[in-house]
């Protein structure tokens, strides 16, 4: 039977009118402190910038370090995703819980004319990694706008040729996390690593190249990614448009071991592993005549790979794990056919996030742009809404997901 939901439930047993009259005469400010904050702390994350200007009380919760903490105990929050337009001077992200999207203030520190056309490089926990002109790192909070740069690498660490930035939140809800640079000319790599808990940059870790019969590092590297055009000409072009993807990478702790994953020059996937300071390339997904643009991604604990391929006449866009005991690729999710068709011929770029058990796609061309979001559980995929400023479309070049977290210390 339906009920209005503005009216209050009913038990099937009969209450005394004076029972009825305190249940419907409850309000929240007769909840203590302790309780009022556990149960604000359980609201989604976009109501609490509206705790300020609800009272006095609410207004004291938002500030208080009580708060926080009760916070800090909610094990997950829905992610959202920061979307990147360097040309709009503000914070975008697309909160996957309501499905809308939502615009923040920029953080002051990003404001500064040095940093101004920072980009997001990385993004762990609640907290985001931009890097400056400079090549400064900065750690933000997007939910409360609280901003640190980093102290300055060295002249002869900040020299060497970048080829992965990851975060690592070590403890999500106190704070602490590391930031990973892996740096350095093939087949000679390392790895520097930034400690919150210390506050300073650590000593290069030297990484060897380790070589088996199933990966094999190759020392001669393909300088672009290839791909078949509609002639069936093989044409090779740098498929990475979006510069906060230049160093398009992931970390994953498996066993105890943290492990850094990034693609080289020629798409190949190149694994770190930072416990046994070894590193090794990955075999090809697809012949290099048959590639066509490619990015990879963390869920659930596992690096996946997203490719967009085009073969007789049609594209396909598919998701891909590493088996190592078969030291094999299989197939795990595909974008079905009525969808990826229409990017066929259009030179696509896509640049993917994970997050939980969910990918967003940007796919991006000189004709048209889409967001589309895939459920690896249900094989769902959905194109997301466009986001309109002044009544037009803006289209992003890629995303990072971070989980809203108000206690996020950076």
């Amino acid at each position: 039977m339906e009920h209005d939901d503005c009216k209050p439930l009913r038990t099937t047993g009969k209450r005394k009118p004076q029972e009825e009259d305190a249940i419907l005469s409850f309000s929240m400010d007769d909840l203590n402190q302790d309780i009022l904050e556990r149960v604000l702390s359980r609201l989604p994350t976009s109501t609490f910038f509206g705790l300020n200007s609800v009272c006095k009380r609410w207004k004291s919760v938002a500030a208080s370090a009580s708060f926080k903490l009760a916070c800090s105990h909610i094990p997950s929050r829905d992610p959202w995703f920061y979307v990147v337009n360097p040309h709009v001077n503000q914070s975008i992200v697309f909160d996957s819980s309501d499905r809308t999207w939502k615009k923040l203030n920029h953080p002051a520190l990003l404001q500064k004319d040095s940093n101004q056309n920072s980009m997001p490089v990385a993004a762990s926990g609640g907290l985001i990694c931009f890097r400056n002109l400079t090549g400064n790192f900065i750690i933000c909070n997007l939910v409360t706008g609280s901003c640190r740069e980093l102290p300055p690498l060295g002249p002869t660490q900040r020299n060497q040729n970048l080829h992965a930035i990851v975060m690592n939140t070590a403890s999500k809800y106190q704070g602490s996390y590391k930031l990973l640079l892996v740096c350095g000319e093939l087949p000679k790599l390392s790895c520097i690593v930034y400690d919150s808990s210390t506050g300073c940059w650590e000593g290069d870790i030297a990484l060897h190249g380790k070589i088996d019969d199933s990966l094999g590092f190759e020392s001669s590297d393909d300088s672009a990614v290839y791909y078949l055009n509609k002639a069936g000409n093989v044409v090779a072009t740098n498929m990475q448009r979006s510069p906060s993807k230049q160093y398009s990478s992931v970390i994953t702790c498996k066993d105890g071991e943290e492990i850094v994953y990034f693609l080289n020059s020629s798409g190949k996937v190149v694994s770190c592993n930072l416990s046994l300071k070894c590193f090794s390339e990955f075999p090809r997904l697809l012949p290099v005549y048959s590639e066509y643009s490619i990015d990879m991604v963390e869920c659930e604990g596992e690096m996946l790979v997203v490719m967009l391929s085009e073969f007789l006449e049609s594209a396909s866009l598919r998701v891909w794990r590493y088996d190592e005991d078969l030291c094999a690729w299989n197939q795990i999710a595909a974008m079905p056919p009525a969808m990826s068709h229409e990017w066929f011929g259009k030179k696509v770029d896509i640049n993917c996030v994970g997050a939980g058990h969910q990918i967003l796609i940007c796919l991006n061309s000189v004709e048209l742009f889409s967001y589309v979001l895939c459920d690896l559980v249900t094989n769902e995929w959905i194109e997301l809404p466009k986001c309109y400023m002044n009544g037009e479309a803006i289209e992003f070049m890629s995303a990072f997901s971070f989980e809203p977290r108000i206690e996020a210390s950076v």
